[in-house]
């Protein structure tokens, strides 16, 4: 116990120190998992409301394929992605391997089934209700289905906070297909499994203690986020 807190006393005085390793890592950290977010949510949220929405043959298969890769292993997804960068994949001549791109593709394939399949589950918890209603008061079906997706942002919404909390506490495949490069694709968690394997427990305790910094804070943005949009919602019926 000593041990422990000693550590995080060391910690903070690390965070303190705005050491210029933890920062340079820490921007990394959410440079990569921000890019893999947003990209993910550009193929996820539309792929997820028109799974939703429209009927086709398969459907019920392409969810169920979609809900079984939200459980995906990291480190098969950067087995997946190593075995297409590397030299001898059909990507190894971008020479993207153990590069920040690299790791933004890994994280990319791990939250883009979470946004797709909660955005999906999302839409179709509300899908007859919203949508007859619209429908009744003359809405066209784009409008009708625009209206459809704006009722489940909620649910959006929190499928960007799983993902985000995926893909910014991922060590497996970051690790595999960005090689924990010192200045160059070091992250948060790849640095405390580094520290940690060395016996730097002070500053693998302050790492940690920065990523779940991280995290409070946007969790902290969505709830801020949630109260606008009810309060928002409220004025409008109000009026």
């Amino acid at each position: 116990m000593d041990t422990i807190l000693q550590g995080i006393k060391e910690g903070f005085y690390l965070i303190l120190q705005m050491d210029a390793e933890i920062i340079e890592v820490t921007v990394l950290s959410l440079q990569v998992s921000l890019t893999a977010l947003i990209l993910s949510a550009l193929i996820g949220i539309p792929a997820g409301a028109a799974s939703a929405l429209k009927k086709f043959p398969g459907k019920k298969l392409l969810l169920n394929i979609v809900y079984t890769l939200m459980g995906l292993p990291p480190v098969l997804a950067g087995l997946l992605v190593y075995l297409l960068l590397t030299y001898r994949g059909p990507l190894g001549q971008y020479e993207l391997l153990f590069t920040p791109a690299a790791m933004v593709i890994a994280q990319v394939l791990l939250a883009t089934p979470i946004i797709w399949g909660l955005t999906a589950r999302a839409v179709m918890a509300l899908e007859q209700n919203v949508y007859d209603t619209a429908a009744t008061l003359g809405a066209s079906r784009r409008q009708a289905a625009f209206t459809l997706v704006r009722e489940a942002r909620m649910g959006i919404i929190a499928a960007l906070t799983t993902a985000f909390g995926r893909v910014i506490a991922e060590v497996g495949a970051v690790m595999l297909v960005g090689g924990n490069i010192r200045w160059a694709t070091r992250v948060l968690t790849t640095s405390i499994v580094l520290e940690t394997r060395m016996g730097n427990f002070s500053t693998a305790l302050a790492l940690g203690m920065i990523l779940l910094m991280i995290s409070f804070l946007i969790n902290l943005m969505i709830i801020m986020l949630e109260k606008r949009t009810f309060r928002y919602d409220n004025t409008i019926q109000i009026t």
